[in-house]
Order: structure tokens, then C-alpha cells, then sequence
């Protein structure tokens, strides 16, 4: 019985943090996990430069309110659901998932927090579990599901080395090379011929 675990941002969103720093203009904010491989080095930086921009998390909600999911992203995820069980693994927050989701229809979705103040501000953030990708995927697996696994940056390789078979999405080349025995993808059509040739 296959199971489905795909990342969110970058495979059915824009990666929201590229969003905020486009509509702040602040360079420092586009650095994802496509280029940091070292998650809690990443969002310890991004919580600074919140800080020193006086950034609140309403501020950041805004700026998602108005991101819609990539174009065919919608008609794949619902295709995917109406072929097999889905679950997004995602580093994203709740606080940050809950208005975008429900432009996907609500899939079902794992996910991380953030601890905000008084006054609003990111203070810190809590992860679900450490590498939380994988140990799903490895849960999956001890209920005896076939794990079939997408994602396009650092942060997804545990979950795809993890599954019983991965595909890499929209890679940059560099992370394609690095894990060249993985299949690539580069649109939803060709992630679905993928999917397909792997549960059949």
C-alpha cells in the first residue's frame, strides 16, 4: 500500500520566505533551505534579521494572505489524493500554514510552530521533532506503508533517503549532482510519470 510524503514550499508553494523578502526588500530574508543546509542556523539568522527589521508575525501573515499555490499545483495535489493517501512534510509553521492550506483544499499536513511574544514578534521556533521528515516516513514505513517520497532542497534529503523511493523536484543543479542517483522532475507532469512508474 503506497503512501505519498511531498515538501510544500518549492514543490506546491512558493517558498514564502523569498515572498517576504520581495515585498520587504530585504536580500538577507531569500536565503532558504535550497542554499542552507543547516536548518537551525537558517531561522536563527531569520528571526535576527525579523528583529532588526521589526518584523511581527501579522506582518509576514500579510505577506502570505496574497501567495497562491503554483500554478497547477492545486490539479496535481488533487489527482495525487483521488490516486492514494498524501501527507506534506513540511519545516513551515502552523502560524504560516494555516491561511495558505486552504488554498490547497487542506491536505493533510505535518508541520512546525513558532513562539511569539507580546508584542507579536518571532521570538523562537519549535520543530515537531528533530528531523522530523524522516521519522515520519520511517513510521510510515513500521505501518507497513510504501513510501513514495518528493522534495527539492537540503532539507527534504533525509525523508527521500528515508522512503522506499524519492524524486527530486525543481532541484537547483548543484543539489541535483550532489544526488544524482535520484530521479528528477522539473513540472508536475513529469513528477506524475514519475509517481507512476514508481507505484506501479
Amino acid at each position: 500500500m503506497n503512501i505519498f510524503t511531498l515538501d510544500l514550499e518549492g514543490v506546491f508553494i512558493p517558498e514564502i520566505w523569498l515572498a517576504l523578502a520581495n515585498e520587504t526588500k530585504i536580500d538577507a530574508l531569500k536565503i532558504t533551505t535550497r542554499e542552507e543546509p543547516d536548518y537551525d542556523k537558517l531561522m536563527r539568522y531569520r528571526i535576527e534579521i525579523m528583529k532588526k527589521h521589526n518584523i511581527k508575525l501579522q506582518d509576514i501573515q500579510n505577506v502570505i494572505s496574497r501567495v497562491n499555490p503554483l500554478e497547477g499545483a492545486k490539479e496535481f495535489l488533487d489527482w495525487l489524493k483521488g490516486e492514494s493517501r498524501v501527507i506534506i512534510l513540511s519545516d513551515t509553521f502552523e502560524q504560516f500554514a494555516q491561511i495558505i492550506m486552504r488554498k490547497l483544499d487542506s491536505p493533510t499536513l505535518f508541520c512546525n510552530a513558532l513562539v511569539i511574544d507580546d508584542s507579536g514578534a518571532v521570538i523562537d521556533y519549535k520543530l515537531r521533532q528533530q528531523d522530523q521528515k524522516r521519522k515520519a516516513v520511517e513510521a510510515l514505513k513500521s505501518l507497513n506503508f510504501r513510501v513514495i517520497a518528493s522534495g527539492d532542497s537540503y532539507n527534504d534529503l533525509s525523508m527521500l533517503r528515508a522512503a522506499d523511493a524519492g524524486v527530486l523536484y525543481k532541484p537547483t543543479e548543484k543539489f541535483a549532482a550532489e544526488n544524482s542517483d535520484l530521479p528528477v522532475a522539473n513540472n508536475y507532469a513529469e513528477l506524475k510519470e514519475q509517481f507512476l512508474k514508481l507505484w506501479k
